[in-house]
C-alpha cells in the first residue's frame, strides 16, 4: 500500500511539474505584401490569459503551458490571423499578416492597437503613421515628417525656415534624432524649410518627450527614433512623385524572395534648374538645391540570424553669385545583426558610422576670401538584449560606446586658421524592465549609467580663474598626447534612473506617471535665434560641464466610442542644470578659445499638453494644445558671469500658447481634403533699453535678455488629393495632390530687429523680418507600381 501511495504521489508530482513547465511560442510578424517587419503587433491566446507584442524588429515570444490553443495576431489595418496550434515543446511560428482590402473612404490612420494609448505604459510619446503624415498639407507638397511632428503637443519650432525643433522647453541640440540607430546632427534641408527624412523610405517614426527608455541617452529633451523600410521581398515595386520643388523615386524588390531584399530611395530639388532660365546674370549663376539618398539591404540567413545594412547620404548646396557659398550634409551607415539566441532571448548588435560636415566661404577670386570647413564624426558600437522572461516581465539590457571626433573649424584663404580637433569617448550601460504586476497595473523601471572622457591630442589653455575663463588671464598651455584623458566624467552623477507607471481605471481610461533623468555631454554653441548649419558642436571638457535634466510627468488617458476618439492630458515639469549659454556680447565665430565666451546656468520648463484625436472614419485628425513656459537663469559673482541681472529670463523658444488643428476628410473614393491651422504665441526677443557710442560706433544697450515678444504666429494650409478611378484596379497607381500653404497671406514675423530711421539718426524703428509672407500654391503628381 505504501508503495502504491508513493507511486501515485510521484505521478501526481510529475504531472504537476509538467503543468507548470512553460513552453515558448516565438517568431517574426511581417507584412504579407512586402515582407516588412511589423512593430507592436498584438499577439494573444483566444482566452486572453496571456499576450505580448512584437518588438521593433517584429520579433515576439509568448510563454504558455503545454496544450492546444488558438493564437490571435491582431494589427490595425491588417486582417486578423488566427492559428490553431498544439504546444508540446518550444515552437517557432512566423506569421505574415495581409493588409485589409478597403476603399479609401474607410479611413484608418493608425497601425497600432486601437487602445494602446490607454493600455501601454508609455506616455509623453508621439507616433504618426507615414500614411497619416502624407494627408497633412505641407509647404510645396513635400511630405515632411519632422514638420508634422511639430503639430503634436509639446513640440515646436522658433519659426518658418528654422532649423530643428524644440521639445518641452529644450534647445534643438537636446533632441537625439536617430535614423536606423544612426544620429543625425542636422535634420533639415534649406535652412529648416524641409526635413531630410524621405517619407517614401520610412516605416516608423516615434518621438519620446518624456518617460524615455533607459536604452536611450546623450540628450536632455527627446528621442526621435526613425526606422527605414526594409524593401519588398515579394516583388519589384516603385513609388515616386514629381512636385513643385523636388522629385523623388523609390525602388525596392527581392534579391532572393522571402530571404533578402533591397531598397533605394532618392530625392532631389531642382530650383537651380529654374534659376538658370533667368535672363538676369545675377540670378542664373546662383546655385540652390538639395538631395538625399536612402539605401537598405536585409538578409535572412536563417530563422535565428538576420543582417541589415542601411545608409543615408544627404547634402544642401547654396551659392550666391560673387557673395557666398554654403555646403552641408549628413552621411550615415548602419550595420545590424539580429540573433535569436534562444526562443526568449533576442540580441541586436549595431555598428554605426556618422559624419556631419559643412563648409562656407567666399569666391576665391575675391581680394579677401576664405573657406571654413567643420565636421563632427562619431562611431558607435551597441549591443542590446531583450529577454522575454515571462508574459508579464520583459527585460532590456545592454551597452554602447561612442567615439567622437570634432573639427570645429579649418579656415583657408586670405587669413588661414585651424581650430584644434577635439576627441571624446562616451560609454554607457543600461537595464530596463516592463512588469505587468496585475491586469490593471504596469510598471516600467530602468537605470542607465553613462561616462564621458575628453581625450587628446589637444593643447589645453589654462586660466587663472578656471570657473570663469577670460582671454586676458591665460597662464599656460598644456599639451596632451593622443588618447590621454584631459578630463573624465565618471561617478554617481552618471546614474540616470527611469521609471514609468500605468494604472488602468477601466477598459477605456488610465492614469500614467513617469520620471527620467537625462545627461548630455555634447553641446551646440550658438547665439542666433535659429541655429545655423555653421554653428559649432563642442564636447564637455575642462571648461564645459555636462548638462543634466530631471523630468516628471503625469497624465490621464481616455478613449471614447470603441477607441474611435483618443484624448489625453499631461502635466510635466523639467529641471535642467549646467545649460550652456553665451555671455552678453559673445563672439563665437572662429573663436579658438570658445570657453571665454560661455556661461552655464539653470533651466526649467513646465506645462500642460492636451490631445484630442480621431483615427477612423471619413473625418480624421487631431487637436493639440500646449500651455507651457521655458525659462533660464544665469547668475555669477563676476562681471559678465550674469545674464538678465541675475533674474530668470525667457528662453528663445518660449511659446506659452501653442495650438494645432489638423483635419482630413474623405469625400468619396476619389477626393480627399485636408486642412491645418496653427496658432502660437510670438517667441521672445531682446528690446534694447538704449544705446551708446564707442569709437564712433553706435551699439545697443541691453541689460535684459528676451524682454519682448514678436507678434503671434498663425497660419492656415489647405490640400486636396485626387485619386482617379483607375487607382483601385490597375498595377500603375497615380494620384494628384493640390494645395495652398499660408492661405490668407499671413506675414508671420521670424524676427524683429531695430534700425535707424532714414535721415533721422537719433530715431530707431522696429522692422519685422518675414521668411514667408504670401500664399504658396503647389501641385504634386505621385505614382506607384
Amino acid at each position: 500500500m505504501d508503495k502504491k501511495l508513493v507511486t501515485l504521489a510521484g505521478v501526481l508530482l510529475s504531472l504537476f511539474s509538467v503543468a507548470q513547465r512553460k513552453i515558448t511560442l516565438s517568431g517574426y510578424v511581417q507584412d504579407a505584401s512586402n515582407g516588412e517587419s511589423l512593430i507592436g503587433v498584438n499577439i494573444y491566446e483566444s482566452n486572453k490569459r496571456a499576450g505580448t507584442t512584437s518588438n521593433e524588429y517584429g520579433y515576439y515570444a509568448l510563454s504558455l503551458q503545454p496544450g492546444r490553443y488558438v493564437i490571435i495576431f491582431q494589427y490595425i489595418g491588417y486582417q486578423t490571423e488566427k492559428k490553431e496550434i498544439t504546444l508540446t515543446q518550444n515552437t517557432k511560428l512566423d506569421i505574415r499578416l495581409k493588409p485589409e482590402t478597403q476603399q479609401l473612404a474607410e479611413v484608418v490612420v493608425s497601425t497600432e492597437r486601437a487602445d494602446r494609448n490607454v493600455t501601454s505604459v508609455e506616455m509623453s510619446t508621439a507616433k504618426l503613421d507615414v500614411k497619416e503624415i502624407a494627408r497633412v498639407p505641407q509647404l510645396l507638397g513635400e511630405v515632411d515628417i519632422i514638420r508634422t511632428l511639430t503639430l503634436m503637443p509639446g513640440i515646436t519650432t522658433v519659426g518658418e525656415g528654422a532649423n530643428g525643433f524644440n521639445v518641452r522647453g529644450g534647445n534643438i541640440d537636446q533632441n537625439l534624432v536617430l535614423l536606423d540607430e544612426s544620429p543625425l546632427y542636422n535634420s533639415t534641408h534649406l535652412f529648416g524649410f524641409f526635413s531630410i527624412i524621405n517619407a517614401d523610405a520610412t516605416k516608423d517614426v516615434k518621438v519620446y518627450k518624456g518617460g524615455i527608455p533607459a536604452e536611450y541617452g546623450g540628450r536632455l529633451s527627446s528621442v526621435v527614433d526613425i526606422r527605414q523600410r526594409e524593401g519588398n521581398d515579394q516583388r519589384f515595386s516603385a513609388i515616386g512623385g514629381i512636385g513643385t520643388l523636388s522629385s523623388r523615386l523609390t525602388l525596392e524588390g527581392p534579391i532572393q524572395r522571402e530571404k533578402a531584399s533591397y531598397l533605394i530611395s532618392a530625392r532631389r530639388s531642382y530650383a537651380d534648374l529654374f534659376l538658370r532660365l533667368s535672363p538676369d546674370s545675377n540670378i542664373n549663376n546662383n546655385i540652390l538645391y538639395f538631395y538625399d539618398l536612402n539605401t537598405k539591404i536585409n538578409y535572412r540567413i536563417n530563422d535565428r540570424h538576420r543582417i541589415y545594412l542601411s545608409g543615408y547620404f544627404g547634402r544642401d548646396v547654396l551659392g550666391i553669385r560673387n557673395l557666398v557659398n554654403f555646403n552641408w550634409g549628413n552621411i550615415t551607415g548602419t550595420a545590424r545583426w539580429n540573433w535569436v539566441i534562444s526562443d526568449r532571448l533576442f540580441s541586436n548588435t549595431t555598428l554605426v558610422a556618422s559624419n556631419y560636415d559643412y563648409s562656407f566661404g567666399t569666391p576665391e577670386e575675391e581680394e579677401f576670401n576664405f573657406r571654413l570647413q567643420s565636421q563632427i564624426r562619431n562611431y558607435n558600437f551597441g549591443q542590446k538584449f531583450t529577454f522575454f522572461r515571462s508574459n508579464k516581465l520583459t527585460e532590456d539590457f545592454g551597452f554602447n560606446v561612442i567615439y567622437y571626433d570634432f573639427l570645429p573649424a579649418n579656415v583657408t584663404g586670405t587669413i588661414p586658421l585651424r581650430l584644434q580637433n577635439e576627441y571624446a569617448l562616451e560609454p554607457a550601460a543600461y537595464y530596463s524592465a516592463e512588469w505587468k504586476a496585475t491586469n490593471r497595473f504596469t510598471l516600467q523601471y530602468g537605470l542607465r549609467y553613462s561616462m564621458f572622457y575628453n581625450i587628446g591630442p589637444y593643447n589645453l589653455t589654462l586660466y587663472s580663474n578656471t570657473s570663469f575663463p577670460r582671454e586676458d588671464e591665460i597662464i599656460d598651455i598644456v599639451p596632451y598626447r593622443s588618447g590621454e584623458v584631459i578630463r573624465e566624467f565618471v561617478g554617481p552623477d552618471g546614474l540616470e534612473p527611469r521609471i514609468g507607471m500605468n494604472y488602468l481605471l477601466n477598459d477605456e481610461s488610465s492614469v500614467k506617471l513617469s520620471y527620467n533623468r537625462m545627461r548630455q555631454y555634447i553641446h551646440l554653441i550658438s547665439n542666433t535665434t535659429s541655429a545655423l548649419p555653421i554653428d559649432l558642436w563642442r564636447p564637455s571638457g575642462q571648461y564645459i560641464e555636462p548638462s543634466t535634466a530631471d523630468q516628471i510627468a503625469i497624465g490621464y488617458f481616455r478613449n471614447f466610442k470603441n477607441n474611435t476618439w483618443e484624448t489625453s492630458i499631461e502635466f510635466f515639469f523639467k529641471d535642467m542644470r549646467n545649460l550652456v549659454d553665451y555671455r552678453d556680447g559673445a563672439d563665437l565665430f572662429f573663436n579658438e578659445r570658445i570657453e571665454t565666451q560661455l556661461v552655464a546656468g539653470l533651466g526649467r520648463a513646465y506645462g500642460v499638453e492636451i490631445l484630442i484625436r480621431k483615427n477612423t472614419g471619413k473625418l480624421t485628425g487631431w487637436i493639440a494644445y500646449t500651455l507651457s513656459r521655458s525659462e533660464r537663469l544665469v547668475r555669477g559673482n563676476l562681471p559678465g558671469a550674469t545674464i538678465n541681472q541675475g533674474n530668470w529670463y525667457k528662453a528663445n523658444f518660449d511659446r506659452p500658447h501653442d495650438l494645432a488643428i489638423v483635419a482630413s476628410y474623405q469625400w468619396n473614393n476619389q477626393w480627399e481634403t485636408g486642412a491645418t491651422f496653427i496658432y502660437q504665441t510670438g517667441r521672445p526677443f531682446t528690446i534694447p533699453y538704449g544705446r551708446f557710442e564707442t569709437e564712433g560706433l553706435i551699439a545697443p544697450y541691453n541689460p535684459l535678455r528676451n524682454n519682448g515678444r514678436i507678434p503671434d504666429f498663425h497660419r492656415l494650409d489647405l490640400s486636396a488629393t485626387y485619386y482617379p478611378k483607375s487607382y483601385f484596379h490597375k498595377k500603375w497607381k497615380s494620384y494628384w495632390n493640390f494645395g495652398a500653404f499660408n492661405l490668407y497671406n499671413r506675414r508671420n514675423a521670424f524676427s524683429v530687429y531695430l534700425r535707424e530711421v532714414e535721415n533721422q539718426p537719433n530715431q530707431t524703428e522696429a522692422i519685422r523680418l518675414a521668411i514667408l509672407g504670401s500664399i504658396i500654391p503647389y501641385v504634386t503628381y505621385n505614382f506607384k507600381f
